[in-house]
């Protein structure tokens, strides 16, 4: 049975090309996003610090994640007057939301791994002759 890619009230379809919750799930499902959301679940984290909790991400894809995440609604930017200037990163309320569901993910890959990389091994033995 096919599920329903609509919203409850018709108005979006994330499978359309034009819905505008595609952003959001681009957005989301990048290579970065979640895990610079992890990072700041349950603190306000400085710059420098979410890079060095976000082990292996740039300077430059860390800013533009976090720019991209502001501009969502689900990261709040907030800059101290003093020298160097300070700068603060949280989750708004919005972006709470989101983490309560993003944690369910996080638990699913941590009790789900083991088989995932057997999976992951049995494909690559299958398809190594290839």
């Amino acid at each position: 049975m096919a599920t329903s890619t609509m919203s409850a009230d018709g108005r979006f379809d994330v499978l359309a090309e034009a819905c505008p919750t595609r952003q959001l799930v681009r957005t989301i499902g990048d290579r970065w996003s979640l895990l610079v959301l992890f990072s700041i679940e349950e603190q306000t984290l400085r710059h420098q610090e979410i890079r060095r909790a976000v082990e292996g991400i740039s300077q430059k894809m860390l800013t533009q994640t976090l720019r991209n995440l502001e501009r969502e609604g689900l990261v709040d930017r907030t800059v101290y007057a003093s020298v160097p200037p300070k700068v603060e990163y949280a989750l708004t309320p919005l972006g709470r939301d989101l983490a309560s569901i993003i944690k369910q993910l996080r638990t699913w890959a941590y009790t789900n791994i083991d088989d995932i990389q057997v999976a992951r091994s049995n494909f690559d033995l299958a398809h190594s002759s290839r």
